[in-house]
């Protein structure tokens, strides 16, 4: 991707199902969990680098003893300096105590970290404060374990003033607008309320205060709490969290926005983000691992029963397709195959784009991402070739000559690496016209292959956002091979519109899309349609969020994709290019195919899961408007 923008957090969540002992028996380790639990976090790393975090929970402690760890990192290392930390915890018992800390029930009693249940969390601040505090997992604490609650996710609500406003209705003071804050304090609330119910109940029936709280424990309903609390909430969310006395769960949002996937067997429960961290940590086949049902918990019960129960109608499922484009791992086979299905359908465009010329063409990628869907347009071209050499040598009317069917044998298209992308440069250089040349060489290129004032170059990115390293960097590197024309490739359509759900892309006028649009309103004599889609997204203020609509549709209407594609490709042109310039985006009509599964498109499309999202997008065009550089909801 030329553009990096932050997105999705990450989440892990490990319970084992034996005790420490049999780990220590069969993996010769009673860290058995924690191990497995630095696979997971590490190969999400992708999910996130601002910071990250860890809590576990142990069973059946002793009062007076400590039964929650927890530990949080700052910073693209935030996982190697977490598992450090506790590595060095446990190495320093060991040598203290060599005899002892071969006994798991030692170590349960003596040693942090050496929890059944732990709950790991990476994260990408697409717009909080970037402070410990601010990284997952978070703690309500009680003395009452069964009131202790741990939670993290990977989510963004677009309703966080409406659900402030409830924890107020209901006498609470929330410390900050946030809203980890309001999902913390909601599941707690509803938490509390279960206990006293539970402890009224038990204390009718003449139970002491002690055997009351092994009762509470036993008999919580997860799934009601998560009912009750999740009630209202507008967003996309993958929540995971622990009740101190061990129950724990992992809820998805019932759109299905966010992802969630599971590996269950006699040994362990774990939940991750992406598939293939599960895949790889414990060593299982595709088949094993299961994705968590929209409106549905994924609970694990103190005593080992799993279940997964419906805490939201389920709606229609709108996946995010941008965790097919970019976001997750391209090593899950599925994402795989669709990385190079997009890439694939985007070549009749392409070779329209180049005149089909295969002979003067230099097919390439801009790293890293965009390199499976690269794999796709390989593939998608060499079948054209293929055809066309088939159908002149089956078809043709007169007989070949030998150097015609030299010329159309050796037919090979021209298939290189010409993007290399340096290591990140230091920005100690602050003066906005020595920076701006620096960051033209952010990306290398390779010289000697293409052909002076000949050759067209086609580069494949996964996503176009601003299109500001495109300008700065990439088309000047391109252009210095001096080729007759650059064709800029993108696997994913025009991002025209806000997200609100967990992805970094939240200001309208971040988008190259929208400024080609509103450029060719003003210059097409149209500029009032500004006007009047901004007094609609004023009126909506006013409005039940479930009869607002996304007024800002109205902004594109007027013109098609290739006019949009066209003004963009002018917007990004630095004005020293001396090659001609096209940029090609994917319609969404192929994004559908290659990615059935995933049709969340809302940041291409304007189509919206919940209704929150019309009030974001409309609240982000009138920021726009009025000038305004902020976002259109609260997150942390």
């Amino acid at each position: 991707m030329s553009d990096a923008i932050k997105h999705e957090c990450g989440i892990a969540l490990v319970r084992l199902l034996k005790p420490l002992s049999y780990y220590q028996e069969k993996y010769g380790t009673p860290y058995y969990g924690i191990n497995k639990m630095y696979l997971l976090m590490e190969k999400q790393h992708n999910r996130g680098q601002d910071g990250a975090g860890i809590a576990t929970i142990k069973f059946d402690v002793q009062p007076g003893h400590r039964y929650i760890s927890r530990y949080r990192a700052m910073g693209s290392s935030a996982v190697a300096d977490i598992f450090e930390y506790i590595q060095k915890k446990f190495a320093a018992v060991n040598k203290a105590y060599p005899a002892e800390s071969k006994d798991t029930n030692w170590l349960k009693q003596h040693v942090s970290f050496t929890g059944e249940v732990l709950l790991g969390h990476l994260r990408y601040g697409t717009h909080g404060k970037n402070s410990i505090e601010s990284c997952h997992p978070f703690l309500r604490q009680n003395n009452w374990m069964s009131r202790n609650l741990v939670v993290a996710g990977n989510f963004n609500m677009t309703n966080v003033d409406e659900l402030l406003q409830q924890l107020y209705e209901l006498g609470q003071h929330p410390k900050e607008q946030a809203d980890t804050v309001t999902v913390l304090e909601k599941i707690g609330h509803f938490l509390d309320d279960e206990n006293q119910e539970l402890f009224d109940k038990f204390k009718e029936d003449g139970y002491s205060n002690i055997e009351i709280s092994a009762l509470i424990a036993k008999n919580i309903d997860v799934a009601k709490i998560l009912t009750r609390s999740a009630k209202t909430w507008d967003g996309g969310y993958t929540i995971a969290g622990i009740f101190g006395h061990g129950d724990a769960f992992v809820m998805r949002d019932p759109a299905g926005i966010r992802p969630a996937f599971y590996y269950q067997d006699d040994e362990v429960l774990v939940v991750a983000s992406e598939r293939p961290v599960i895949q790889t940590a414990f060593n299982v086949p595709l088949e094993a691992v299961k994705e968590i049902k929209p409106g549905y918990a994924l609970i694990a019960k103190k005593d080992g029963t799993i279940t997964e129960e419906m805490f939201r109608q389920p709606a229609v499922q709108k996946s995010c397709s941008f965790e097919r484009i970019y976001f997750s791992r391209g090593s899950d086979a599925d994402i795989y195959k669709e990385r190079k299905e997009l890439g694939r359908l985007l070549c009749p465009q392409v070779l329209e784009a180049v005149n089909n010329d295969i002979k003067n063409t230099v097919f390439s990628f801009i790293p890293n991402t965009a390199e499976v869907s690269y794999y796709g347009v390989m593939e998608g071209i060499n079948t054209y070739v293929r055809d066309y050499q088939k159908d002149v040598l089956l078809n043709r009317a007169d007989k070949i000559s030998d150097q015609e069917l030299e010329e159309m044998i050796n037919i090979t298209p021209r298939f290189e690496k010409l993007n290399v992308k340096d290591a990140k440069l230091r920005t100690f250089i602050t003066q906005d016209a020595d920076r701006t040349d620096m960051v033209q060489h952010v990306y290398d290129t390779t010289y000697g292959i293409v052909k002076d004032d000949v050759d067209t170059i086609v580069a494949i990115d996964d996503s176009i956002v601003r299109g500001t390293t495109l300008k700065q960097s990439i088309l000047t590197i391109l252009d210095r091979l001096h080729p007759k024309k650059i064709v800029i490739v993108s696997s994913a359509p025009q991002i025209r519109y806000p997200d609100c759900y967990g992805i970094d892309m939240s200001r309208m006028g971040e988008f190259v899309a929208f400024e080609a649009a509103i450029n060719l309103l003003k210059s097409g004599g149209m500029a009032h349609v500004v006007d009047e889609v901004y007094q609609k997204c004023l009126a909506s203020l006013m409005m039940p969020k479930d009869q607002v609509e996304n007024y800002v549709k109205a902004i594109y209407e007027p013109f098609t994709d290739d006019e949009i594609s066209a003004e963009i490709a002018r917007i990004i042109r630095p004005h020293h290019l001396k090659a001609e310039l096209e940029v090609v985006y994917q319609t969404l009509d192929n994004l559908h195919s290659a990615c059935p599964n995933h049709l969340g498109d809302w940041y291409f499309s304007g189509n919206y899961p919940t209704p929150g999202g019309n009030k974001v997008v409309n609240r982000a065009f009138m920021n726009w408007v009025e000038g305004k550089n902020v976002r259109a909801y609260f997150s942390s």
